[in-house]
């Protein structure tokens, strides 16, 4: 069995895995609802699941390899909490099945981050953009997509202007243009697009 935490701690590096990035002590509370408590975070950052940056306002987290394989260990082996109902519980049950099948077949990491490009893409834009729809350039973004193939974020990127809400732009500026800008272009029609844009959703 896994190390009992409770359920903001468990919640809080099932999050992080999935985003597998830092992120913010902020977006835990605000977009996932997850208030990370001082003892909660400081035992996590004790036994090697977590590390958090102090140094910064607000605070950043990230999980660490034995976070990720604490995680693993929990879907597989962790209850539900106390209070759950019926669906919660047959859900954890599935999700149990899901993940042992994955495990024998090597292919559990994969599935996990499976479909989180596309908010890894929006996290770091966010963090690259000085204003709301920022035009930030695609050789800045494309280092920290944490080595995503470049045709696998290529697709992503196509996806995500089918709706509207996203923006491709070459830089009319050619003489600006680096090594890095024509090799992290993505080419639509008959044109090279250095430029992104998102618009606030």
């Amino acid at each position: 069995m896994p190390a009992i935490y409770g359920p903001s701690e468990r919640a809080a590096l099932m999050v992080l895995m999935l985003a597998n990035r830092e992120v913010p002590n902020t977006e835990l509370a605000n977009q996932h609802k997850i208030k990370l408590s001082p003892d909660g975070r400081d035992r996590l950052n004790r036994d090697g699941l977590l590390r958090t940056r102090t140094e910064t306002r607000p605070y950043v987290h990230q999980i660490t390899e034995e976070g990720i394989s604490w995680c693993v260990q929990d879907l597989v082996e962790g209850e539900p909490p106390s209070r759950s109902g019926p669906l919660a519980r047959a859900y954890a049950e599935l999700l149990r099945r899901i993940v042992r099948y994955h495990q024998q077949r090597g292919t559990l990491v994969e599935a996990i981050r499976s479909g989180d490009l596309e908010s890894l893409i929006r996290a770091v834009y966010l963090d690259l953009s000085v204003k709301p729809q920022d035009w930030v350039r695609l050789a800045k973004l494309r280092p920290r997509l944490n080595g995503a193939d470049k045709d696998e974020v290529d697709k992503v990127l196509l996806g995500m202007i089918k709706t509207g809400k996203v923006h491709l732009a070459p830089d009319s500026n050619r003489k600006v243009l680096t090594d890095a800008d024509h090799a992290a272009a993505i080419r639509i029609g008959s044109e090279d697009k250095h430029l992104l844009a998102i618009e606030e959703s």
